[in-house]
Formats: C-alpha cells, sequence, structure tokens
C-alpha cells in the first residue's frame, strides 16, 4: 500500500499554514503503523504555484515553502529507517513558464534552440491572430498562447505551464539527469504526472468530432497516448534498472481502454500504473465488477499487478462520490474493503483512513485551482479534496500545524470528530477499519498478488474468493444477504449471519 501526501495538506512544521517537509517527516510513525509500503509526496519542487507545484521553475531542489534538500534526504532516511520507500512526483509533460528554459526561449526569436524545447508555431489567418489548431486547456479555454512577437505556444493546462516538446534530445536527457539527481539522493520511484501526455502529433491536426465524443482519452487522439510515449519509458526504465533496490515507476495514465493502459507496463517500460477504472465507477456491483475484470484481464498478458485507487488530489474524494452523509461512510468504509482484498497494490489518499468527505462550500477568494479562474468559477475545481487534514484537537486547525495560525484552505467545523486523534482511540473508526485491514492484509498470504476468483452472488452483490480460505463479500444491494464462514474483518456491525446493505466482510470459509 502506498499512502500519497499530498505535502501542502499533510502536516505544517512552522505555522505558516502550509504543509512541509519536515511536517510530514514528523508524520512518518502514524503513515508506518497504519500499514504503509511506501509514500508518494506530490511536487514540493521551486514553483510558482500557478497549479499547486505542478508547474516546476526547478526539478533539482526544494521550494522554501516546503523545506530544503536537507529535509528530503532528512525525510527519505527517516523513512527508510522506518521500512517505508519514497516515491517523488515528476512533472515531465511541462515546465512552469518562470522555468529557466522558458525564459530563454521568450527572449530568443523564432527558430532558435531555446524554443525547440517547447511547442511554439506560427498562428492562423491571415496575421497569425488565430491559435494554430483548435485544441483546447484540460483546465478550460484554448491550449494556445501568444507572445509578444506573434507566435503560439502549447500549454495543454494552465498557460503559466507552457508544453516541452518530446522530440527535443536536449529535452530527454535533461529529464535522464533529473531522474538520476533523484535516484543519487535515494529516491525508490517515480509517480509520473500525465505519463499519457508527453508526445503530440507532429502535424498538431485539429481536433475532430470523432475524438470529442470519445473523451479526453479517446483512441487517436492527437495529443494523448501517441505511441512516441512508449520510446520515452523505455530509456527511463533502462535508467531505473541501472540503480540497486528494484527502483519502480508509476504512470498516471488516462487512457480510453484497458488494452491501452497495458501497453505502458510492457515489462521493459512502466512497473505500475493508476487504475481509474475502478475510481470512476458508481456504486453499482456490475459496474464495479466490469472494472475489476477489464483491468486484470488486461494487465495480467503483461505481467503487470493492478494498482488500485478510490481517491487522489484530482477526484473528488469518494465518501462524496458514493452519497455523502452516513451512506458515503458506509460505502466508503465497505469499498475499502474490496481495494483491499484485490490482488495488486492499492494507493490510500492522505485523509481517506479518516472518513474525510469534499469540502464544498469554500470561499471563492480562497481557491486556487487554476480550474475554477480559468472557467469563470463554472467549475469549482480540486481544492475540496485538498483541505489539510484534521490531526488533533476540537477547533482549527486541528493540529495542522503549531499554535492556531490559519492553514491555507480552511478545515470544516465538524472535522473535530474526524481528527486522527479521537479515531485513534475509537475501535469503530475508519482508521481502525484501515489499521486493522492493512495488518490482516500484510499477514495473510491469501492477499496481495495472486490470483481472484468470483463465486456465485445474488444480484447487487460482489462475492471474490482470494484462496481456498479466504472470501470477501461485498453488498451492494439495498436489501441484506446470507453469508457463512468465520467473520475476520467487517466495514460494519453483522447480526447474525446477514450481511447488511452497504457492507462488505472477508471470510475464513
Amino acid at each position: 500500500m502506498i499512502y500519497q501526501v499530498y505535502v501542502r495538506s499533510f502536516a505544517d512544521s512552522d505555522g505558516d499554514g502550509v504543509g512541509d517537509l519536515p511536517g510530514v517527516r514528523s508524520r512518518l510513525p502514524y503513515i508506518a503503523a497504519l500499514g504503509a509500503d511506501a509514500i508518494w509526496l506530490n511536487p514540493f519542487y521551486p514553483s510558482p504555484q500557478a497549479d499547486a507545484g505542478y508547474d516546476v521553475s526547478d526539478y533539482r531542489d526544494v521550494d522554501p515553502r516546503f523545506g530544503t534538500l536537507a529535509d528530503f534526504d532528512g525525510l527519505v532516511a527517516d523513512a527508510h529507517a522506518a521500512g517505508l520507500r519514497v516515491i517523488v512526483d515528476l512533472v515531465p509533460n511541462h515546465t512552469s513558464s518562470q522555468h529557466p528554459w522558458f525564459q530563454a526561449a521568450l527572449a530568443s526569436p523564432r527558430g532558435s534552440r531555446e524554443r525547440s524545447r517547447y511547442l511554439f508555431r506560427e498562428g492562423r489567418g491571415p496575421d497569425g491572430s488565430e491559435p494554430p489548431n483548435n485544441w483546447l486547456s484540460v483546465f478550460g479555454g484554448p491550449a494556445w498562447t501568444r507572445v509578444p512577437d506573434g507566435q503560439w505556444y502549447l500549454n495543454l493546462f494552465d498557460s503559466a505551464q507552457p508544453d516541452l516538446d518530446w522530440t527535443s534530445e536536449e529535452v530527454r536527457a535533461e529529464f535522464d539527469s533529473i531522474l538520476r539527481f533523484w535516484l543519487d539522493r535515494g529516491a525508490d520511484g517515480f509517480r509520473i504526472d500525465v505519463a499519457h501526455g508527453l508526445a503530440k502529433d507532429p502535424a498538431l491536426p485539429d481536433i475532430s468530432s470523432d475524438y470529442v465524443a470519445a473523451g479526453p482519452a479517446g483512441v487517436g487522439h492527437p495529443h494523448w497516448d501517441q505511441d512516441e510515449v512508449h520510446e520515452v519509458y523505455r530509456r527511463w526504465r533502462r535508467i531505473a534498472d541501472s540503480y540497486p533496490g528494484e527502483r519502480a515507476f508509476v504512470g498516471e495514465v488516462w487512457v480510453h481502454t484497458t488494452e491501452q493502459l497495458a501497453r505502458y507496463l510492457r515489462p521493459d517500460e512502466l512497473q505500475t500504473a493508476f487504475n481509474f477504472n475502478l475510481l470512476l465507477a458508481p456504486w453499482d456491483a456490475a459496474a464495479m465488477r466490469d472494472a475489476i475484470d477489464a483491468s486484470i484481464g488486461a494487465l495480467t498478458p503483461v505481467g503487470a499487478a493492478p494498482t488500485w485507487v478510490l481517491s487522489n488530489h484530482d477526484v473528488t474524494r469518494h465518501v462524496t462520490r458514493y452519497g455523502g452523509g452516513e451512506a458515503g461512510i458506509h460505502r466508503a468504509r465497505a469499498a475499502a474493503l474490496m481495494v483491499f482484498a484485490l490482488p495488486g497494490g492499492a494507493y490510500v489518499y492522505q485523509g481517506e483512513e479518516l472518513g474525510l468527505e469534499e469540502v464544498l462550500d469554500l470561499p471563492d477568494a480562497l481557491r486556487q485551482d487554476p480550474t475554477f479562474r480559468r472557467t469563470a468559477g463554472a467549475e469549482i475545481g480540486r481544492d475540496g479534496c485538498r483541505v489539510p487534514i484534521p490531526w488533533s484537537g476540537d477547533a482549527p486547525p486541528f493540529g495542522f500545524g503549531p499554535g492556531s495560525g490559519e492553514p491555507w484552505l480552511p478545515q470544516p467545523a465538524h472535522w473535530k470528530d474526524l481528527t486522527a486523534e479521537r479515531e485513534a482511540a475509537d475501535p469503530d473508526s475508519m482508521l481502525a477499519l484501515y489499521r486493522a485491514a492493512l495488518a490482516l492484509r500484510r499477514e495473510s498470504p491469501a492477499l496481495g498478488d495472486g490470483t481472484l476468483t468470483w463465486l456465485d452472488s445474488p444480484p447487487g452483490v460482489l462475492t471474490f474468493r482470494r484462496s481456498a480460505d479466504f472470501t470477501c463479500v461485498v453488498n451492494l444491494s439495498a436489501d441484506p444477504v446470507p453469508i457463512s464462514g468465520e467473520i475476520l474483518l467487517s466495514s460494519g456491525p453483522i447480526p447474525g449471519t446477514e450481511l447488511p446493505p452497504d457492507t462488505a466482510a472477508w471470510l475464513a470459509t
């Protein structure tokens, strides 16, 4: 299990309202006690923070608001001593517009080496005043920004995030060096941001209505999932394999089918990739089974283990997605037992082990997601899943930092019932469930790698066996269902021999 640490919202060591690496370091015992095998750190590099650090201005340092390189080194040392590996976030699709390379590009003429590192193009129309094509930004609006000399540069996200040109050998060599820099400092692997997006169709064609209908990762899309991207990962894999200790990659790969996903996980490419099929599935037995089957079926032929995730820093927290309130909590508890019983690896996003929901009522003035700005508030963005987590106490900031300073996003007052301190003392809490499930998962030879066998179930119920003596049952229906066997762990009370709705159980059978 890999625990995702959104650094700015995890723990604040100096009272400035922003989480930092020393704060993460101080909470490593909590992560280890939860049962994690590794941590994934969201970007902590120097950045203007136009997109929460995914606009990197220096790939070989730590932003002063998050600490120093010495703090990173100390965190890695402590994590390794606690048996935790460390995965750092890598952002290769684009840099910050404040990166020295891009500043040099702006100061250089058309056709220069400096501009060749990015995707600068002439505009359309008689005076070049129209964008080179009709591509749109993921964050809203056009994907092109014009510079004073009349050329345009591609930014598939924010205008402060110019896309790199991965046909440039200089770009490829630079990221070889960046990988080695962090591997040499003890990083155990990398999470690759927008891993499906580095290569673009060199013709830069307009997006047709067919692509639009297929969604953002449709087959044949001109700037997602291009064949040339696999050359990059084969090159990176050779670098990682040259280091001891099984250094690994996990790709953020948003693609249309699991067959497309499997291509990134061939033996000479990435070891793992996030599986978003299950995350996107509604609370429905058939939809979840289809997502599980499709993922396992596509990855088995390439020898890759599935990687399951329910929430992360880019999506609405799953307590809210599953209905919110008591229903959302019950379903989230059941989903956790289901995921931890599936073959492969699992990611836990900080705070989900506390049962945190999406914070929907943040003041507009405090929202920082560029999606909110670029859509003029039509889309509220991702700030609601990034609110700093509650550690202790009865009032904000709930032990997030020293003193009573306000964190960068306000926490709801009712989170006093969801602090790590309070839940650690409650044997029926979400935190207690996660700890118990992960302890059993670590101890049980039936879990982790291996096969899954579906068993006959009533409509709305998922039942699968992981070994001759371990079965997981998840009741997504509206009615209780009979179960048999010794209950090893359940997501909620089980009166008698019937599993209530929105409940899961691990059985010794």
